[in-house]
């Protein structure tokens, strides 16, 4: 059996699997790292970065690629849900690490991908995946047709950039895009009813929970 060997990497000072690791530069709690990336939005080619977002939410949308079967029911659900994000100070933003140009001939060409109006941000390098954690990384013992794409991946950024809430799935589960809009529902939530907590499944006009010891052994 050969043996596993591991790699050096130069980015983070660290050692690493050669056979699959995936690491994150972002934690639930912390400021995300910022990033300058392309667009392909409203017919044009833009360049945003997530520091000129600061004040918005985000919800940061990573899927495997462009041209798939998966991808465009996850992608059309989110655009069917779009205006009720932006009605909540929040701006969506899919990414893969296909280039803009792709995005645009795909946007062209698939009836669910032309009801898109978001940005679908292109990150070829992987480097934005990388750093959320959700490259796929190669290695020099197994050999992947999925190395260099994202896993599904979906972040919810707060206005002041600190990552609130994340999701990875493998790329062969598919996400509901009306989850993440009631995770987003729930993060603005507590946000602004500073004491209170969300319970399972909570929708807005739910009850919530005032954590205390009076709750202790009662749910």
């Amino acid at each position: 059996m050969k043996e596993m060997k591991s790699n050096y990497c130069e980015n983070c000072g660290e050692f690493h699997d050669a056979v699959r690791d995936y690491t994150s530069q972002v934690r639930v709690g912390e400021t995300v790292p910022d990033f300058e990336f392309e667009v392909f939005h409203e017919e044009e080619i833009k360049t945003m970065s997530l520091s000129k977002l600061r004040g918005k939410w985000v919800v940061l949308v990573f899927y495997p690629a462009d041209f798939t079967f998966v991808c465009p029911t996850e992608l059309e659900e989110l655009a069917m849900l779009y205006p009720k994000f932006q009605a909540l100070n929040t701006e969506v933003i899919s990414l893969s690490t296909d280039k803009v140009h792709t995005h645009k001939a795909w946007h062209d060409t698939s009836e669910s991908i032309k009801k898109i109006s978001y940005p679908m941000a292109a990150d070829p390098s992987g480097k934005i995946a990388y750093a959320f954690g959700v490259l796929i990384e190669g290695g020099e013992a197994v050999l992947t047709p999925d190395e260099g794409l994202a896993l599904r991946g979906t972040f919810i950024i707060d206005p002041s950039g600190t990552l609130r809430a994340m999701e990875i799935n493998d790329n062969s589960m598919g996400r509901k895009a009306a989850e993440t809009l009631r995770k987003l529902q729930a993060a603005q939530y507590v946000e602004t009813h500073k004491g209170q907590v969300c319970p399972a499944s909570w929708e807005p006009g739910d009850d919530t929970l005032e954590p205390g010891l009076d709750l202790v052994g009662k749910l």
